[in-house]
């Protein structure tokens, strides 16, 4: 990921990190081409079960850094916390690493905290749709860093290797899914490209399903009807074997994040013959959008309710500016017989690339809390699985 053009670069002067309010917060993330919506103030106000704060890096007194930090606290010892900035900080990851990293951790030591986890926004590798096509045919490829990648981030490769040796530890599982956030993602370029390029790219099943959406007649209108794409969603969930969120998450979700941008989040709603058969939502920061929750009816499948929602966000992100449309998590799996093997070649058919990140970190800043903590959490993760 480019490193956004508001964030210090080669700064001089010594580096510190103090709160910053909402407020300044949110200039700052206006300034960028592009960040996280988890590293904006008001994921904060969507994430209300843990205690937030907005931090600031300075330098000369000039804000040249910023991330929002959930805090979350250790069962029966609530005066510790883990402090999570999910996707961030927004800081230059190009430059020296402890001159950014050193005080925030010793912000956080001295503000209660007991470890923190850090999701670099930095990739390391990229694929392209032909190079995954290609693994999953070939039986002898089991998993995407089986291949050669098309293009490899040295500012990736710095970053990963500087956090192995400077006693952080990662937590990215094998799998690619896990309690964070997916290392493994799939992205679709659209910097400098036009909807003919877009569609040009993709695979004949998706133009193929894009064209008989709209012969079918297929509307996609963009809407606030959550209650509708909440019960669509449960029918999806329970189709498909996964746990879905409540309602009031989502009516949360677009309360906060459209209060701080209208453009932020958007709903979009596929009829045919007045019934629902898809929805999705979109959400956008800058030039950066993503394509963050779907659901589909089981009925009416055949008139691809979902590609119509899927190409009528790609297309509103190709006019909005945007250099990427991110259809987020994938597993890295690509086992023709691996049950999560039909997320990516759904994804694929977009063709646009695989992109692996550095993953999330942790730094442990009180090691006996810390290793109660992983304690904690691996009997929570065995409870769960049997």
């Amino acid at each position: 990921m480019p490193l956004p053009p508001a964030v210090g670069r080669g700064v001089g002067a010594r580096l510190t990190v103090q709160p910053i309010s909402a407020a300044e917060h949110l200039a700052f993330v206006r300034a960028q081409r592009s960040v996280s919506f988890l590293q904006t103030p008001a994921w904060a106000r969507v994430k209300v079960e843990w205690r937030s704060e907005s931090l600031g890096w300075f330098a000369g007194g000039q804000l040249v850094g910023a991330g929002l930090v959930l805090h979350r606290p250790v069962p029966r010892l609530d005066r510790f916390t883990l402090a999570y900035l999910p996707d961030g900080p927004v800081i230059d990851w190009t430059g020296e690493l402890g001159a950014w990293l050193n005080p925030l951790a010793a912000y956080l030591k001295a503000h209660g905290a007991f470890a923190i986890r850090i999701g670099p926004p930095v990739s390391t590798d990229t694929w392209t749709a032909a190079q995954v096509k290609e693994g999953i045919a070939d039986p002898r490829v089991q998993r995407l860093t089986g291949l050669r990648s098309d293009w490899s981030d040295p500012v990736g490769a710095r970053v990963t290797s500087w956090l192995r040796g400077t006693g952080w530890r990662p937590q990215s599982p094998q799998d690619g899914f896990g309690v964070g956030h997916p290392q493994f993602r799939y992205e679709v370029p659209l910097a400098d490209r036009t909807e003919d390029d877009v569609l040009k790219a993709m695979n004949q099943q998706w133009r193929r399903n894009i064209k008989k959406a709209a012969k079918e007649g297929v509307e996609v209108t963009v809407g606030d009807d959550l209650r509708a794409f909440h019960d669509l969603y449960v029918h999806t969930a329970e189709r498909d074997h996964f746990t879905p969120r409540p309602l009031p998450y989502f009516e949360t979700m677009f309360a906060a994040l459209s209060a701080e941008a209208p453009e932020r989040i958007k709903l979009y709603l596929a009829h045919h013959q007045g019934d629902l058969v898809a929805a999705t939502i979109l959400v956008r920061v800058g030039a950066h959008a993503w394509y963050s929750y779907g659901a589909s009816s089981t009925e009416k499948r055949e008139v691809r309710g979902s590609n119509a929602c899927q190409w009528a966000m790609i297309s509103d992100s190709l006019a909005a500016g945007c250099d990427v449309y991110d259809l987020r998590g994938i597993t890295p799996t690509l086992d023709a017989d691996d049950a999560h093997v039909g997320l990516i070649q759904f994804k694929v058919g977009t063709g646009g690339q695989a992109v692996r990140y550095v993953g999330e970190w942790d730094l442990p800043l009180r090691p006996m809390v810390y290793r109660a903590f992983d304690l904690y959490m691996q009997r929570r993760a065995r409870s769960a699985a049997s």
